[in-house]
Order: structure tokens, then C-alpha cells, then sequence
């Protein structure tokens, strides 16, 4: 199957774990993936979780991105990830749903990249709050970093519910409402928690219009370190983009 011509298609695993994993994992993606994903410094909810590799996976990415001539993207959560990512040629910059939560850390990404030729992709925050997804959006552009693009995630809910992360489509409806330029971006992997649980969630995620899927992909899912139920393996991902009718 060949890259599809309208759709991003943005892909990779929750984690670097190691070089091997990693390289593996690209390999078998590359040709149906516009953009990897590198999960290098993990915001973990316990102190006793995977946190990642850290700056031990910034030469791997690298390798990748002049040896396979596919560009990658990765979360930052400080100032220090950003100089460091940089160093490496790392262009393309997510935020996480927890630090999108937090207004001070945001400011400061924006004035440190201020004018700077990256491009920013924001996540919604883990609470239901449209009004800090649009201050982080704001805080960017006003910094004149303009190559943005939104990520919905999904929000935390403590009721029972069908998916690891509410979809809340109605605050979705009004951040398109006040940002109808930004490309918008569907993460089914964090929505879902269960890649059972994908394929279907994308069927109904393309009525809302996104311009592109940022999925986690593994080599062996089983043996993962972090969320190893949300994650696809690289036939299981490849069958998907065959079956879903993508623009």
C-alpha cells in the first residue's frame, strides 16, 4: 500500500525502548507512514513506570530521519527536550494532554521558539477544558509559530466509560469552530485503549473531518514497556489503512 496522497499518516510506538525496537518497528511502516512518532521522555503517571530513554534515542531519530528520509516528530514537556531534540535536527514538536494543562511551561516553549522554523503539534489537555487547548494555541501563535496543528486525544473522565478517553465531539466542534485552519489530527490509540477497538473508532472519527491519524505501532505489542493494550503491530496497522477508504 503506498502513502496515502490527503490523509497524514503518523505512526511509531508509544516508546523508544531500545535502538533495535525502534529501527524495527520503522522499518516495517515506513512505507505507509508519512511521519514517525518517537515517544522519547514519557510524562508517566507513577515514578515507578517506563519514562522513556531520553536524549540516548536523539541519534536513532536521527539515523532515521537522513537515512530513510522520513521525518519525526516527538512529545517535549521542557525547554531542556526542545534544545536537545534540536540538536539532533527535530523539527516537529507534540504536546502533551498534561502539559498543554499547564500555562507557564507553555509560555515558556513559545518564547523560546519564537520565530523559529518548527512545527507544533498540540494535544488536547487531559481535563474537558476548551479554554486551555485554545491558550496554548494562542500562546504559540502569538509567538509567531505558526505551523501548528491540533491533536484530539480524547479527555479524562473518572465515570465508566466505553473508551480509555472521552471523545467529547462537542468540544471538538468548537475548537474547529474558532481554529478552521489548523489541520486537525485524530489519535484513536489514547481514545481507545484497546487496539481492538481502533479500526472502528477511525470509521467514525473521518465523519469529523480530521486531516490525518497518529497511531502507536509496535513491533511486539506484548512485550511493550508502556500501554502495550493500545498498540498495533505493524500488519495489524498496514491492514487497517487497506480497509478504511481515507481521502
Amino acid at each position: 500500500m503506498e502513502k496515502n496522497k490527503n490523509t497524514l499518516i503518523v505512526a511509531g510506538p508509544c516508546a523508544i525502548e531500545n535502538k533495535s525496537q525502534f529501527l524495527k518497528t520503522v522499518e516495517k511502516i515506513k512505507n505507509v507512514t508519512d511521519i514517525i512518532r518517537c515517544g522519547v521522555w514519557k510524562a508517566r503517571t507513577s515514578a515507578n513506570s517506563f519514562r522513556g530513554v531520553g536524549q540516548r534515542a536523539l541519534p536513532w531519530i536521527d539515523f532515521v530521519q537522513k537515512q530513510l528520509s522520513i521525518p519525526c516528530a516527538v512529545e517535549v514537556g521542557t525547554i531542556s527536550h526542545i534544545k536537545q531534540a534540536l540538536k539532533y535536527n527535530i523539527k516537529i514538536f507534540w504536546i502533551g494532554a498534561r502539559t498543554t494543562c499547564n500555562p507557564f511551561i507553555i509560555q515558556e516553549m513559545a518564547d523560546f521558539l519564537k520565530n523559529e522554523e518548527v512545527e507544533i503539534w498540540i494535544k488536547n489537555p487531559i481535563i474537558p477544558d476548551v479554554e486551555l487547548w485554545c491558550g496554548a494555541i494562542e500562546r504559540f501563535k502569538k509567538n509567531n509559530l505558526n505551523e501548528l496543528k491540533i491533536i484530539h486525544r480524547g479527555f479524562f473522565s473518572t465515570k465508566s466509560r466505553e473508551y480509555r478517553n472521552l471523545p467529547r465531539w462537542d468540544i471538538l466542534k468548537k475548537i474547529k469552530s474558532k481554529y478552521p485552519k489548523i489541520p486537525l489530527i485524530c489519535d484513536p490509540s489514547h481514545i481507545c485503549g484497546d487496539y481492538n477497538r481502533i479500526e472502528k473508532f477511525i470509521q467514525r472519527a473521518l465523519l469529523e473531518d480530521f486531516h490525518g491519524l497518529m497511531l502507536e505501532v509496535h513491533q511486539n505489542p506484548l512485550e511493550a514497556l508502556s500501554d502495550e493494550k493500545q498498540q498495533l503491530t505493524p500488519k495489524q496497522f498496514s491492514n487497517i489503512l487497506k480497509r478504511l477508504k481515507l481521502k
